[in-house]
């Protein structure tokens, strides 16, 4: 038996999709990559739902056999309802990903996490033997931290212990991501904490620094990472 569900069927993006018709041509070159049997990673933002969508129409229109493994609960809604079937890191790896960034720099380094998915999307690009990030011309940086912060999941109870190590590696400044759509801090895919962190110089060593601070779970730093970049 099947839900008759409103809520999932009623799915739409969270927030305004800027720059809209470029994004779209992005998607649909995401879509023709698309074949039989692939499982594909699915990271999270805006494009990578418009991209769903394209992928959607695909399989139905060729009858492909696909599976996603997606980075989010809103990601995970999205796919189920398109009819594209999940899967998981237990069962598959994936054959591919594509995904956003919030910041791309020239030689492909990126900062992700403001969709507080940046764990599992740094599983999956590791696990990934390809990578596709895809993101419009305003997130092309010449140095990273022009713009956005680095998000930093932390474990709840290390909060302070957290702040203090990442002072010490020079962060400018702190802050503890504030939710929007509830009372109090945003609340992770797995449960925990959002530090946003200014740092004036993002040295190619700042990932496994801020990694190897116990409480961190992962960082929104992406340096030198396996990934092709798709600008729409």
């Amino acid at each position: 038996m099947n839900w008759q569900s409103d809520i999932i069927k009623n799915l739409t993006w969270s927030d305004t999709i800027i720059n809209k018709e470029a994004k779209q041509k992005v998607a649909d070159k995401i879509a023709d990559k698309v074949k039989d049997g692939d499982v594909l990673g699915v990271g999270s933002g805006s494009t990578v739902y418009m991209a769903l969508f394209a992928i959607a129409k695909k399989i139905k229109a060729e009858q492909l056999n696909i599976k996603a493994i997606p980075t989010s609960i809103e990601i995970s809604i999205a796919c189920s309802n398109l009819g594209i079937p999940l899967t998981s890191m237990f069962e598959n790896r994936p054959d591919w990903l594509f995904d956003g960034a919030d910041e791309v720099d020239p030689n492909k380094s990126l900062i992700k996490g403001r969709g507080g998915a940046l764990f599992k999307e740094k599983l999956l690009i590791s696990s990934s033997p390809v990578n596709y990030i895809i993101v419009d011309d305003t997130k092309l940086v010449n140095k990273l931290g022009s713009n956005f912060p680095i998000p930093i999941e932390v474990f709840p109870g290390a909060l302070l212990h957290v702040e203090e190590q990442l002072k010490e590696l020079g962060a400018d400044s702190l802050s503890l991501r504030p939710a929007k759509g509830k009372d109090g801090p945003v609340i992770t895919e797995n449960g925990n904490l959002l530090l946003d962190a200014r740092f004036y110089e993002v040295a190619d060593d700042l990932e496994l620094k801020i990694k190897s601070i116990t409480g961190v779970i992962e960082s929104g730093l992406f340096i030198k990472y396996n990934v092709e970049i798709l600008v729409a």
